[in-house]
């Protein structure tokens, strides 16, 4: 008789998680949320068990497209400039490769939204989808509960019974602005990544406020500055501050892209960092490190949020139930370089 083949829940049901938690234990995806503890006995179990991951077998079902989508609610100018966007890509890719999935990336405007998602759905061209930087306005977010393509977000709505892998951009932001009040900052400004209606946009500029009323600093919105996601934002956003009047020495800015045309903005005015203003980004894109002063930010972990989404959605895709509540937090860490200074 042919032995059964050993599979991921055999290891979950024996450690007491879930399959997704073995799969990224397994797939040694980095800034999870997963004690070295339960790490280990996943480890363990997989070698007592003789677990040996085959691609081609878990990939998906016979009749599936072995294929997966990722959904971009931005317009295509905000994609192209997206500095961002590349280590999501990465991430996936890397985790869809292992699976023998193929990603197919595409990408809905606002007003089209609803009847996108559900041409996605209904078509069959994909199994699952990652939706990333939904938006609290969308409407027919409520409506994929209800689809029978599984869908994972890249962010967090409340009140949405959707699994969604993401960051605690508050606490994030708490600390980003944290840094620059213990550097003696009191008249700190802040211009956010997007739009109110993106859901890290509230969570971040919340953190900012957070950690200036934890300072006794009162909250001055006439500080406060919405960008676009793109570089063009960021530099109406810092010029508007600068004809504001209202006097800053810091700036917390929640985007590395937006940072790039804040920069510029300050340079224009004769401003230097981190001389006349200090400033934070958010992100820790591939060019802050090498930005002239090098760029201080909170590094979000882009490729293992990736990671984390995909594995998450090929888990729901092979009908694994337990995981259909399922919230991931990744950790943020605060990168300190050069521009930034005491006052």
């Amino acid at each position: 008789m042919q032995r059964k083949r050993v599979t991921s829940k055999d290891v979950a049901e024996k450690v007491g998680v879930s399959r997704t938690t073995v799969s990224l234990v397994l797939n040694d995806v980095r800034g999870i949320q997963i004690s070295s503890e339960t790490r280990q006995k996943v480890v363990e179990a997989a070698k007592e068990l003789g677990y040996v991951p085959d691609a081609t077998a878990q990939a998906l079902a016979s009749r599936r497209t072995k294929a997966i989508g990722l959904v971009l609610t931005r317009s295509q100018h905000h994609i192209a400039t997206d500095a961002f966007l590349p280590k999501i890509i990465s991430g996936l890719l890397t985790t869809a490769k292992k699976q023998n999935v193929r990603i197919l990336v595409d990408w809905v405007e606002t007003e089209h939204r609803e009847s996108a998602y559900f041409e996605l759905a209904h078509t069959k061209r994909i199994d699952g989808m990652i939706l990333s930087t939904p938006r609290l306005d969308d409407r027919a977010l409520k409506a994929l509960e209800r689809v029978d393509v599984p869908t994972v977000l890249m962010g967090n709505v409340a009140d949405l019974n959707l699994p969604f892998v993401d960051v605690d951009n508050v606490k994030a932001a708490e600390k980003a602005t944290s840094y620059l009040v213990e550097l003696g900052h009191r008249n700190i400004a802040c211009i956010s990544s997007a739009p109110l209606e993106y859901t890290a946009t509230p969570e971040r500029v919340g953190g900012y406020r957070n950690a200036l009323v934890r300072a006794g600093i009162p909250v001055n919105e006439g500080l406060i500055r919405y960008a676009d996601f793109d570089p063009e934002s960021g530099y109406r956003c810092m010029k508007s501050l600068l004809q504001g009047g209202e006097r800053f020495t810091a700036v917390f800015v929640a985007s590395d892209n937006v940072a790039i045309g804040a920069k510029f903005a300050l340079r224009e005015a004769n401003l230097h960092i981190p001389d006349d203003v200090s400033l934070v980004g958010f992100d820790d894109i591939p060019w802050a490190q090498y930005s002239d002063p090098p760029l201080t930010t909170i590094k979000l972990p882009a490729e293992s949020l990736a990671q984390s989404a995909c594995t998450l959605l090929l888990d729901l895709i092979h009908d694994d139930i337990g995981n259909l509540h399922q919230r991931i937090i990744l950790d943020t860490e605060l990168i300190v370089r050069k521009s930034c200074r005491p006052v």
